[in-house]
């Protein structure tokens, strides 16, 4: 990448912490059941902790962040 590509996707990865900080961000489909929602927050916060630092910069997470929403129960 060039150096403008590289500057574009830093302050990118920066908006994107600031919005996942000021808000919760969901990205549970619409329309699931209530066993159907927790099986999905329980599959996508396993595979959130399997990530490697490459897939995580690239989903703007830190580490700790990942560690963080990974743990959570999956009622919460």
């Amino acid at each position: 990448m060039n150096g403008l590509s590289d500057v574009r996707l830093t302050l990118h990865s920066q908006q994107l912490l600031a919005e996942h900080e000021a808000r919760q961000v969901t990205s549970t489909p619409a329309g699931l059941g209530f066993w159907r929602l927790f099986c999905h927050r329980a599959r996508s916060r396993r595979m959130l902790l399997n990530l490697d630092e490459q897939q995580l910069r690239d989903v703007g997470l830190t580490r700790e962040m990942a560690r963080q929403e990974g743990c959570k129960p999956f009622w919460r």
